[in-house]
């Protein structure tokens, strides 16, 4: 019989595949006393296992550096190594280990527990859910202490893939997947920054997540269609279904295809309007994929992924090349880099991690920064010394007050004296703009258009303190709601006041990248999109069908409007 499931679609494209499921280890491991005289050898086997996961992420790794891997799954594999090598995890079980006599299984898990609960204090959702990470790596250790190797699909003769259905999937799955005609991701959690949406995305996978118990309701080798466009899954069609699922993934690879025509086309508008299509990044390894695309510039490089992860802090002359190398790869275009958008929440030392009863509401982004003026400043430093390298502009998150603005102008002439007293070149005229993602900053833009060169909307964080939502909570992420009538007004509201005094504003957050929105964000005066190098092309398509004269007063009419369900009808026929 055949039935559908709902999930969130966060990898677009059609597959239809048999489904293979993967088996969750859910950790639930047995706790024993290990004698004494035994206790060295127990150490010895958690430091094999230690050895043997090292060497199979290496192997992984050596995949991604040869290009048969996208460099984000390679990202992945890098902080899943340095979690291995983190003496918060591995040197902390060793310690449980000898302390308590206990097996390496259970003292691995134990400590995994502690490090979660560390993450689940991180307010930003991308970066809280690298709790998977140690899960993930846990597992893996796990799985070699008990013998259990992993299962990859078996060849189909029909000439159609396999569904990947678990509970939860990490990047090393998704390589060891690669030779194995996979045509499609489902799984029990996540959502639209988890592993699997993040990989899905990039390699192009059509993929479904946060479908919840998926994998009870799915068996072995059932035949699925999965939409990864409207985040439905088909199970058992009949072959009515199927046929019209082939024509309309036939339709979509004929789009796909075609979009690879426009890469090298400027991005404007049927009147004549010039749109900027940048690219958000997390270091140097998207440099590809930014190329690819033909992106305009950086929009928004991510540099907490440099502190992220790791028992030390990264140094002036470690910040300084990774900056570099972005700037010097990108000559003649913007590359707009944001101060770190970290918190003491988020444990960038495991020993310092502190507790808050509000982390989204707590010591995060620029407060971080100026309550850790040396760090701050070693950052500053390194930025600076890249923009000698090419058009660097600093961005500092979440601003709200004023004198958080004057205190980062302050740090940075600071740093800017230094360099010019040890005669080391830098941009004298760096430009530094801020992020709009605090409902007091979009209300307030004065003192930020007196004190910056340029702002960006980071619509996520907006969206999310505007309708007081954590997007990454099930029970209420049905109210995210970027078209809600007050997120518009903040967001039109910003630009317009842009425009009037002269100041870029680009929009950052993911509804740069949708392309339901494009026709609405341009109405509303964008002329600058950051977003992930694989939107680009797409988002491309949008600008250059667009009429702006016949946009600004639709869009104008619906910013008038106060029913969310008109609302959506309306920008949804902006781009019929």
């Amino acid at each position: 019989m055949s039935f559908t499931l709902h999930g969130l679609a966060v990898s677009q494209g059609i597959a239809i595949g048999h489904v293979h499921l993967v088996s969750h280890a859910l950790l639930e491991v047995n706790h024993y006393h290990v004698a004494p005289r035994y206790l060295d050898d127990e150490l010895a086997r958690l430091d094999e296992a230690l050895a043997t996961v090292q060497g199979e992420l290496i192997g992984l790794k050596a995949i991604t550096t040869s290009g048969q891997a996208h460099s984000e799954v390679g990202a992945f594999v890098d902080l899943q190594l340095m979690m291995l090598a983190d003496p918060m995890l591995v040197d902390a079980a060793r310690q449980l280990v000898t302390e308590r006599r206990c097996n390496a299984e259970w003292a691995l898990v134990q400590q995994m527990e502690h490090l979660v609960e560390q993450f689940r204090q991180i307010e930003d959702p991308y970066l809280r859910e690298r709790q998977a990470d140690v899960v993930q790596v846990v597992e893996r250790l796990v799985k070699v202490l008990l013998g259990h190797p992993g299962h990859l699909p078996p060849r189909r003769r029909d000439g159609l893939g396999s569904i990947v259905v678990a509970h939860d999937l990490s990047p090393a799955d998704t390589i060891g997947f690669r030779d194995h005609n996979i045509a499609g991701f489902v799984t029990d959690v996540g959502g639209p920054t988890s592993h699997t949406a993040i990989v899905a995305r990039s390699l192009k996978i059509p993929a479904v997540v946060g479908l919840h118990h998926v994998r009870d309701l799915l068996e072995d080798d059932e035949l699925i269609i999965v939409d990864g466009t409207r985040g439905v899954i088909i199970v058992a069609p009949d072959e009515q279904i199927v046929e019209e699922y082939r024509l309309r993934r036939s339709e979509l690879e004929i789009e796909r295809s075609k979009l690879n025509r426009l890469r090298d086309t400027r991005a404007a508008t049927l009147d004549g309007e010039e749109v900027n299509l940048l690219a958000n990044i997390e270091g140097p390894k998207d440099l590809p994929a930014v190329k690819s695309a033909n992106a305009d510039g950086i929009g928004l490089y991510r540099t907490e992924f440099l502190f992220i992860g790791r028992d030390t802090l990264p140094d002036e002359e470690e910040q300084y090349e990774a900056y570099r190398a972005v700037v010097k790869a990108l000559p003649g275009k913007p590359v707009t880099i944001r101060t770190f958008d970290v918190g003491a929440d988020k444990a960038l030392n495991g020993a310092q991690a502190r507790e808050e009863p509000n982390p989204a509401l707590g010591l995060r982004a620029v407060r971080y920064s100026l309550a850790e003026p040396k760090m701050f400043k070693t950052q500053l430093r390194a930025l600076l010394r890249a923009s000698a390298h090419g058009r660097l502009q600093i961005m500092v998150p979440m601003l709200a007050h004023a004198q958080e603005v004057d205190q980062c102008l302050t740090l940075l002439e600071k740093a800017k004296a230094e360099l010019r007293a040890e005669k080391i070149k830098f941009d004298e005229g760096i430009r530094i703009g801020g992020m709009i993602e605090v409902p007091a900053a979009a209300l307030s833009l004065g003192m930020f258009i007196r004190r910056l060169a340029f702002l960006s909307i980071g619509t996520n964080d907006l969206i999310q303190y505007t309708l007081a939502i954590d997007r990454s909570d099930e029970a209420v992420a049905h109210l995210y709601d970027p078209l809600h009538p007050a997120v518009l007004k903040l967001i039109a509201g910003t630009i317009s006041s842009g425009a009037r005094f002269g100041l870029p504003v680009s929009v950052c957050g993911e509804m740069a990248g949708d392309p339901l929105y494009t026709e609405l964000l341009l109405g509303m005066g964008l002329r600058n999109f950051s977003m992930h190098p694989g939107s680009i092309l797409e988002i491309k398509q949008q600008v250059l069908r667009a009429d702006l004269g016949e946009l600004a007063p639709r869009v104008q009419r619906i910013l008038k409007m106060d029913e969310p369900a008109r609302i959506r009808e309306a920008v949804e026929r902006l781009t019929a």
